[in-house]
């Protein structure tokens, strides 16, 4: 397939979850539905599962408004509306991970708002290092091993887990390629390269990589167009159509993010030898410079600067989800390290239910005049 084809074939993933939900349930699969941001996605595809994404979607919000409160993260409301209008029919069980107050509250909400879908909880620590943390979050697989059994009738195998870690390892590789390709094709979309990043939550892992590695083959041999203004975005979503399509319209070229739902998902390997379920937990503990995970030394910021400068972004855009709390405090310590490293910074607060992005358009608007 073309570089275009194949970038058809990730909008038509990205863009229909269910649809791809619904292929897999009629070959007689099960899907496990995963929540933001980190859920323990081998371990569930090693027990034969399919893991979904649950992302939440632009979706008006009625029925979850009776167990949220207004000034809570839309992503959260969101995912409970789809699961109260039915619109993960047909999953076994949900998985949801304890990194903040919100996902919280969503898992116990789950339980009562849609009892027909078994709510999983993970529990990650807050300090996840050294032999305290680790114990403590190879505990919560177990725990989320025996819930998965359960639910689903599967068996866990620790020799299919290392199997699955390696298949995970490699879709991190080619990610995380694509993702420096993708920095030099100014004529890939800021709309294709969410679509790319979207889909593989909505994939199976060996089948989303088969069809980058063929992605950036078909690139290897097509000459980059003219190019744009360089930017960095960071968030948890950077997923709005409309937002993106100002992104394409002003000519700003997305060339690296720090953003929950890309490319902080593929940062971290797993060890592929010892005991599989030690080395998930020890990949955990090495994740960070993100808003949910506990740093006390605030490294994001500087990764941040160190990222947008390697890659030649201009400036650097946080798109802020409305009401997330994590995300928020980060906000003055990335701005404070981008104006000392001489990176301009544009702050556009989104959330699922916004129709009207003018406001955002005359920021970056303004942003692309600072970056000229």
């Amino acid at each position: 397939m073309t570089a275009q084809e194949l970038l058809r074939r990730f909008h038509t993933a990205a863009a229909d979850p269910k649809g791809q939900m619904k292929q897999y349930l009629e070959a007689g699969e099960k899907v496990v539905l995963t929540a933001p941001v980190y859920t323990p996605e081998e371990i569930i595809h090693s027990m034969g599962l399919v893991p979904m994404g649950a992302w939440g979607a632009d979706v008006p919000l009625e029925g979850s408004k009776e167990y949220f409160p207004s000034f809570i993260c839309s992503v959260m409301q969101s995912i409970l509306e789809l699961g109260m209008k039915g619109g993960y029919e047909g999953a076994s069980a949900i998985v949801i991970p304890s990194l903040c107050d919100s996902l919280k509250c969503l898992g116990q909400n789950w339980k009562y708002a849609v009892p027909s879908i078994p709510f999983i909880p993970m529990t990650y620590p807050q300090n996840r290092w050294g032999t305290v943390g680790t114990s403590f979050t190879r505990a919560g697989y177990e725990r989320v091993i025996a819930d998965l059994e359960k639910a689903t009738g599967a068996e866990f195998d620790p020799a299919k887990l290392t199997q699955s870690i390696k298949v995970y390892n490699a879709h991190n590789a080619a990610m995380r390629k694509v993702d420096e390709a993708l920095a030099h094709h100014p004529e890939i979309t800021a709309a294709q390269r969410s679509d790319l990043f979207k889909s593989a939550f909505f994939m199976k892992k060996e089948e989303h990589t088969a069809l980058v590695e063929e992605l950036l083959a078909a690139l290897e041999g097509q000459e980059p167009a003219a190019g744009k203004l360089k930017v960095m975005t960071t968030g948890i979503l950077c997923d709005s159509p409309a937002l993106l399509d100002i992104f394409d319209d002003l000519g700003l070229h997305i060339a690296a993010d720090d953003v929950a739902a890309q490319s902080r998902q593929y940062r971290v390997d797993c060890a592929e030898d010892g005991d599989p379920l030690d080395a998930l937990a020890e990949k955990f503990a090495a994740m960070g410079n993100c808003s949910v995970l506990y740093d006390p030394d605030k490294k994001r910021p500087r990764t941040i600067v160190e990222q947008a400068k390697a890659r030649g972004a201009q400036g650097v855009v946080v798109v802020l989800t409305k009401f997330c709390d994590p995300e928020e405090f980060d906000v003055p310590f990335i701005k404070r390290a981008c104006q000392a490293a001489g990176l301009p910074v544009a702050l556009v607060e989104i959330d699922r239910q916004m129709v009207n992005f003018e406001q955002a358009r005359t920021l970056l608007e303004t942003f692309r005049d600072v970056l000229e």
